[in-house]
C-alpha cells in the first residue's frame, strides 16, 4: 500500500514520528511505502526542522513550503498544490492528523481525487463552532473512510453524527509518543545530562526554577484579541511560581504590538523542540496552556493542568479533575493557579500507548486485501 501523510504543524510531527517509525520498521515496511509531504504551515526553524531532527522523522519527500496566510489563503493554497502531488504519486491511502488547515486541505484534496482517506485523531469536538480546528476535524471526519479515536467519547461525538462505518478506537497517539521519547528524556535526566540551560542564559540563570509554572499561548483568540491578551496576562501575575514561557512567534509579535508587559515573574525562552518541551515537563509543577496537544501532554506526564480557553476537545482531562478551563478570565486564571494540585486518581483514558500498531494491523489487513 502506497500512502501519503500530510503533516504541516508541530503536533502532527510528533503523531507521524510514530507511524513512520512502524511504516519503516522490519515488520511492515514490505507492506508499506511512505510518502511523507510537509505543507510548510510551520516553517520556523524551532516550529518545525527542529523537530525533525530529534525524533528522528524521516525528511519529507516533498516540502512545499507554503507558510503562513490567512486561513482561507493557506487552505486554499495547500490544496492547490497538494492536488498536484496526489495526481503524480498516485497513492493508495491518504493519511491526515489532528485538525489543522493542512489537514482540512489534505482530506479535500483526496476526497476530490477520490482516494481514500485516514484520519488519526478522529471524532474530537470542542462543540464551538467558531474555532478554526473545530470546523477542519469536522469535515475532515466527514470525508474519511478510516476514522481512528483516541477515545470512546470520540467514538460516540463520530455516532452522534451519523458517522459508524471506519470507526475504530484505538487510544491516543501522542500517548505512544510520549512513552517512547519519555524514556529518552528520563535516561538523560539520570545520567545527568539535560537540554534545557541553553534556553535560560548564561550564569546562575542557565537553569529553569525547581518549582514552576510551564505556560504555553499561541492561539489566534487568545493573541490575536488584545483585551484578551491583557486579561491573560493580569491573570498570569497572580502565580506564585516563577513562570517559564517558550514564546510563540505569533504570541511575541502581539505582546510588542499591544504593549503588553509580562509578569516580573516570568521568563520568556524562544520556542523548543519536543525534547526540550518534555523536559520542561517533567520538571514543571503547573503546566498552563491553550494548546490542545500540550493538554494532553500534561495528562499523560500527571501534571496539573490550566487550560487558557472557554471548551476543550479532550473532555476526558476536564472530567478526571486533571484539567481546569478558565478562559480569560484574569481572576479564574489567578484562583487556578493558586489552587492547582494532582487529584488523587488517574484514570487511564487514552489507551495503553500502542495506537501506532493498532492503527497499522488495520491498515495491514486492507493492504493484504488490495494485493
Amino acid at each position: 500500500m502506497k500512502l501519503v501523510t500530510i503533516v504541516g504543524a508541530r503536533p502532527q510531527f510528533i503523531k507521524a514520528a510514530v507511524l513512520s517509525r512502524l511504516f519503516r520498521s522490519p515488520e511492515y515496511r514490505e507492506q508499506f511505502e511512505e510518502i511523507l509531504v510537509h505543507t510548510g504551515q510551520h516553517y520556523d526553524d524551532n516550529m518545525s526542522e527542529v523537530f525533525f531532527l530529534e525524533m528522528g522523522i524521516p525528511d519529507p519527500d516533498v516540502n512545499l513550503n507554503i507558510g503562513s496566510a490567512s486561513h482561507g489563503r493557506m487552505t486554499g493554497e495547500m490544496l492547490i498544490r497538494l492536488e498536484e502531488v496526489l495526481v503524480d504519486r498516485k497513492p493508495d491511502l491518504v493519511l491526515v492528523y489532528g485538525d489543522t488547515n493542512s489537514t482540512l486541505a489534505g482530506a479535500l484534496a483526496a476526497s476530490k481525487l477520490n482516494i481514500p482517506v485516514a484520519h488519526v485523531e478522529a471524532g474530537l469536538r470542542s462543540f464551538w463552532k467558531a474555532m478554526p480546528e473545530e470546523q477542519n476535524r469536522i469535515v475532515a471526519d466527514h470525508l474519511s473512510e478510516w476514522l481512528f479515536c483516541p477515545s470512546d467519547t470520540a467514538r460516540r461525538n463520530l455516532e452522534r453524527e451519523g458517522i459508524t462505518n471506519g470507526v475504530h478506537v484505538v487510544g491516543d497517539i501522542m500517548l505512544d509518543a510520549s512513552l517512547h521519547y519519555r524514556k529518552i528524556v528520563e535516561g538523560d535526566l539520570a545520567q545527568g545530562r539535560t537540554r534545557v540551560p541553553r534556553l535560560f542564559g548564561p550564569g546562575a540563570e542557565s537553569e529553569p526554577p525547581k518549582d514552576f509554572c510551564l505556560l504555553t499561548i499561541h492561539r489566534a483568540e487568545n493573541t490575536d484579541d488584545p483585551a484578551r491578551l491583557r486579561s491573560l496576562v493580569t491573570g498570569l501575575a497572580g502565580a506564585a511560581r516563577p513562570i517559564v514561557f517558550p514564546v510563540h512567534p505569533r504570541t511575541r509579535k502581539k505582546l510588542a504590538e499591544y504593549g503588553i508587559s509580562l509578569p516580573p515573574q516570568t521568563r520568556p525562552i524562544e520556542p523548543v523542540g519536543y525534547l526540550e518541551m518534555l523536559e520542561l515537563e517533567l520538571r514543571s509543577s503547573v503546566i498552563v496552556t491553550d494548546s490542545g496537544g500540550v493538554q494532553k501532554e500534561a495528562y499523560f506526564l500527571r501534571k496539573p493542568c490550566v487550560t487558557l480557553r472557554e471548551q476543550t476537545e479532550w473532555t476526558e482531562t476536564v472530567e478526571s479533575g486533571w484539567n481546569r478551563l478558565v478562559g480569560a478570565d484574569a481572576e479564574a486564571i489567578a484562583t487556578a493557579l493558586s489552587t492547582a494540585s494532582a487529584p488523587a486518581s488517574y484514570p487511564a483514558c487514552y489507551g495503553e500507548g500502542r495506537s501506532g500498531e493498532k492503527i497499522l494491523e488495520l491498515l495491514s489487513g486492507q493492504a493484504l486485501h488490495r494485493r
